[in-house]
């Protein structure tokens, strides 16, 4: 595993080390790369979404409601 060394403004290390003491994650380290992963699933979801609306723009309409989009972009975040 790649190691770093970041710098973090004093509100968020406390936040971090609030999430550690709490035990919801066993290290800052655990808890970056959670974030990390969180915003490259929703990067994908981004992605789609921004796929399907420039299909959308180039071809004038599109026959999906935006409740069907809202949950096509739901299903594949949740996978």
């Amino acid at each position: 595993m790649a190691r770093q060394s970041i710098s973090f403004t004093k509100p968020n290390d406390d936040w971090l080390k609030n999430q550690v003491d709490n035990k919801e994650y066993s290290s800052k380290s655990e808890l970056v790369n959670d974030l990390i992963r969180q915003a490259r699933s929703q990067q994908v979801q981004i992605d789609w979404i921004r796929t399907k609306l420039e299909r959308a723009e180039n071809s004038g309409f599109t026959s999906d409601s935006k409740a069907q989009i809202l949950k096509q972009s739901k299903d594949l975040l949740n996978g």
